[in-house]
This record gives structure tokens, C-alpha cells and sequence, in this order.
């Protein structure tokens, strides 16, 4: 990669792409394309088609994506599964009308079976049936590996498919209708504790494990790949550390501090028992993270402080 490569972001306001767009900024890179859904709607084919013959990037990193936790998973299927459907032809596709000369797809370990061996290789693709609760997201993201694939079979493309574990970090989704667990966790330890209250309501029963990787350092991941890795086979992102759902709610009312109990509902799906990457594939390539979950929590917490809530809530820390 050269500094002066017209590099395009899609997603570029959302928790994966504004990371690796502050990440490429601060390493130089001077020539980036981002578009607003406004300015470029990535589920209008004609849209797609007309911003890479107009820009013509030199590399594409698919970061957009219709995203969301177990509930707004459940409650919306065909949105999960059509729009993603929609980005995913429609970028890739363009991508390889537009002459790019390499796309990098970010996919989700979601991709994986719900009884994966543990940690997870990406071998395991394909292996056994889904989690129920986000088969329709997963089955758009395995739709979108194999179309790199494809590309890369029939037409020699350099279409590389990233899977991230799961992810925190400054820009992500504080909505409890459509979060993920550990926004979610921050934000409900963060008013429990504001409120005084007593106790903090938990979804599930506490005991599944899952692996959560700081956004900064899947930028840095990201970044490293586009340098250093050319193959279409998938390669898995993560920390390579687990932590159950109880320990990780433990953890960030630790660093709100919040005092109170923590209350489980059992009503509520677990979702997966556990999810584990192996990451022994990237970590040979001579990459690795560098942000601990207590110290990503912390500085989470920080930036949810001074960008997310009310100021005048703040200010009391």
C-alpha cells in the first residue's frame, strides 16, 4: 500500500469503519473516499455501480453492514438478511467493475456453527447448523465470503474475507433495542449506578462465553491484512481469550462502579454457549492485539462518558 492510494470505506461512520478510518489518518494515509448513505445508498445497485466507475479506488474495505444484538436480530430477519444481501453484491460486485485492486470483506463470527469446536478455526465454516437467533445475518455474511471467493476463482480478484469476534469500542450502539452485550452492559451498569439503584437486570443466565476484541485493534488487524495478506480463504480476528457473560458484567460494573446486584433474566435467550476464534492463523502472519478487556472496558467507559451521555451526567464519574 502506498500513502497516496485512493483507499474507500464503506461504513465509514459506523464502529469498524470510523476506527480504521482515524487508524489510516494517523498512519498518513491521505487519500480516502467516504460517502454518507444520503450521498450513496450501498443498497442501490445503480448507486454502487456509478460511485466505483466515478471514483475508481484503488482498495475497498467493506465495513457497512445492517447490524445488531440477539433482539434486534430476532425481531427483524428479512431486514438482517436483505440488506446485507443488497451491500454485499452490490460492493463487491462494483469493486471488481471499478478495477479495485483489492477489496477486504468484513464478515462476523457469527458465520460459525452455534456447537463449533473450541476455539473456532476457520475450518469450522460450514460445518453444522447456525445459531437460530442470527441465522438470516450469518447466512448474508457467509453469501458475501463466498462471493469473494467466487471473484477470486473466476476472475482472479484479490477479495480477502475478514472474521471478527465480537467488538467494542468509541462509535458503537449504546440503543438496548439493538445493541450488542457489552455496549448494552456499559450502559445499563452506567444508569444503575446513576440512578442509585439496587440491582441491574441481566439478559440470560450469565453462564455463556464469548471473546470480545477492542475496534481499535480490529483496525489495526484490518490495516495489517490489506499489507500482508493476498488469499481468499478466510482468516479470524480476535483476542484469543474468552470471558462469560456473568464475569464480563462483573467486570465493567467494576469500572463504572456501580455497587448493586446483578439480576438474571432466564426469560431471555443465551444465544451460542460459546465463541471462541482461534486466531493462530494471523497471529503467524506476525500480527497480534494489544488492548486488554479491562483496559479497553475502561477506556470504553470514558469515551461513552464524553460522547454519549447527557454532560451534566458527565461530570459525575
Amino acid at each position: 500500500m502506498k500513502q497516496n492510494d485512493k483507499i474507500y470505506v464503506a461504513g465509514h461512520s459506523g464502529l469498524v469503519g470510523g476506527a480504521l478510518v482515524r487508524l489510516l489518518k494517523a498512519r498518513g494515509f491521505n487519500n480516502l473516499i467516504t460517502r454518507s448513505r444520503a450521498e450513496v445508498d450501498l443498497r442501490d445497485e445503480r448507486a454502487v455501480r456509478n460511485f466505483f466507475a466515478e471514483e475508481r479506488p484503488d482498495l475497498a474495505v467493506l465495513a457497512a453492514a445492517k447490524v445488531g444484538g440477539i433482539k434486534a436480530n430476532i425481531d427483524a430477519p428479512v431486514e438482517f438478511l436483505i440488506e446485507n444481501l443488497q451491500i454485499q453484491n452490490n460492493v463487491i460486485h462494483a469493486a471488481h467493475e471499478g478495477g479495485a485492486r483489492k477489496l477486504l470483506f468484513l464478515g462476523s463470527s457469527c458465520i460459525y456453527p452455534k456447537f463449533a469446536p473450541q476455539p473456532i478455526p476457520e475450518s469450522a465454516l460450514l460445518s453444522g447448523p447456525l445459531e437460530p437467533t442470527n441465522e438470516p445475518y450469518a447466512i448474508a455474511k457467509i453469501a458475501g465470503v463466498k462471493l469473494c471467493q467466487a471473484f477470486a476463482r473466476e476472475y482472479g480478484a484479490n477479495f480477502i474475507s475478514v472474521m471478527p469476534t465480537n467488538l467494542y469500542g468509541p462509535g458503537d450502539d449504546f440503543d438496548l433495542e439493538t445493541s450488542h452485550a457489552l455496549a448494552a452492559l456499559l450502559r445499563k451498569a452506567h444508569e444503575a449506578k446513576m440512578s442509585g439503584a439496587g440491582e441491574m437486570i441481566v439478559w440470560g443466565t450469565g453462564v455463556p462465553r464469548r471473546e470480545f476484541l477492542h475496534v481499535d485493534d480490529l483496525a489495526a488487524a484490518v490495516l495489517f491484512l490489506l499489507e500482508n495478506y493476498d488469499s481468499p480463504e478466510i482468516i479470524n480476528v480476535g483476542c484469543g481469550e474468552d470471558i462469560s457473560i456473568l464475569e464480563l458484567a462483573e467486570l465493567i460494573c467494576n469500572v463504572v462502579g456501580f455497587r448493586g446486584e446483578l439480576k438474571w433474566d432466564r426469560s431471555k435467550p443465551d444465544g451460542t454457549p460459546r465463541k471462541l476464534l482461534d486466531i493462530s492463523k494471523i497471529k503467524k502472519l506476525g500480527w497480534q492485539p494489544t488492548i486488554s478487556l479491562r483496559d479497553g472496558v475502561a477506556r470504553f467507559y470514558e469515551w461513552f462518558l464524553d460522547n454519549y451521555v447527557p454532560q451534566s451526567m458527565a461530570s459525575v464519574r
